[in-house]
């Protein structure tokens, strides 16, 4: 049994390599595969077959030739299935359902932001029923949430009515689709980083100061996000600061600048993983007080320790991205589930 489950393993490995190099090169044939994810060129043969079977890969046009039978070529088809991306926030007091549709390269096929008046797991239920009904081949979800969360599970949220959830285990077994759920800011970060296209692994760290909620980090060292133990990195309002967190709130809204809380914050977060950049974001956060963040944390940190400071007060694109590009990767993880629903 152990050699059959090895097997299996093997070539679900194998036919990830192929999807990724197609999607990687646009298109190719059998040896161009074979020379790109290091498989035979039987190997690659017989995976390609497969997913032109089931449609997950189309035939374009022959490759050219000098001589000899032209090869044939193969292209990745990105809409051969798609995945919803849905984000929920709860800043300012307004409650807000962002969604995306995306193909299976990341391309959006519709996206909509939602006010509603309280955000449950009902609200959640419903919109995930009606996109799969509209997009019959969504074959996985990403849902982000202002909160901790840990295996799908919403351990704390800003959100009260989504705490103490099981959320992605509910829509799973619900809808036999693929479902990651993830802390807001580690998705932030995740985006971020990934529009960087940085040539080499880098640290970075993105802190939101939201109005009327407690602050939180996502954190990446070496390309990787860093959830930690129990998911619990990044939770930067339960760092020493003598005050409780409510009292954090009420400093926080109340400061018309940059607060001493979000010096100690950022300064923290220096000390501890030595970050390239920062990006400071929430709607706390404003371009003008960029001069005075660098000023504040210089006076405790050495220069030549400091990292960018960045402020974003626009981070709907980097959220939505990180959640797309987290969403794809699940798929790979779970090919058994997607090829049995499809």
């Amino acid at each position: 049994m152990p050699i059959v489950n090895n097997t299996i393993r093997v070539k679900q490995v194998n036919v990830e390599l192929v999807k990724t190099a197609l999607k990687a090169l646009k298109g190719g044939t059998k040896i161009t595969l074979a020379n790109a994810t290091g498989l035979s060129v039987a190997t690659c043969g017989n995976i390609l077959n497969e997913l032109l079977e089931r449609g997950e890969v189309i035939e374009t046009d022959l490759e050219q030739s000098s001589g000899g039978r032209p090869a044939r070529r193969f292209m990745y088809n990105a809409n051969y299935s798609y995945i919803a991306c849905i984000y929920v926030s709860n800043e300012g007091g307004r409650q807000r359902i962002i969604y995306a549709v995306a193909n299976l390269i990341g391309e959006m096929i519709a996206q909509q932001t939602v006010e509603v008046p309280l955000i449950t797991y009902e609200v959640i239920d419903n919109l995930v029923e009606e996109l799969i009904d509209r997009y019959e081949n969504i074959t996985a979800l990403g849902i982000g949430v202002p909160g901790l969360v840990n295996k799908g599970f919403i351990v704390s949220c800003d959100i009260k009515e989504l705490a103490d959830i099981a959320l992605a285990a509910r829509l799973k077994e619900k809808y036999n689709v693929a479902v990651t759920v993830e802390n807001d800011v580690n998705l932030i970060a995740y985006g971020f980083y990934q529009k960087q296209k940085y040539d080499e692994d880098k640290t970075i760290a993105v802190v939101i100061f939201p109005r009327d909620n407690c602050s939180g980090a996502g954190i990446m060292v070496d390309g990787h996000i860093v959830r930690g133990n129990t998911n619990f990195a990044g939770e930067v309002s339960y760092l020493p600061f003598d005050i409780s967190r409510e009292e954090q709130i009420q400093q926080l809204n109340r400061a018309n600048s940059v607060s001493l809380l979000m010096v100690k914050t950022i300064v923290s977060i220096i000390a501890v993983i030595n970050p390239e950049t920062i990006v400071l974001t929430g709607n706390l956060v404003r371009l003008d007080m960029l001069e005075q963040f660098y000023t504040d944390c210089e006076a405790i940190i050495p220069q030549e320790h400091m990292p960018q400071l960045l402020i974003e007060e626009n981070i709907q694109g980097d959220y939505i991205n990180g959640l797309i590009a987290i969403t794809l990767e699940s798929l790979a993880c779970d090919v058994q589930l997607i090829e049995k629903r499809l």
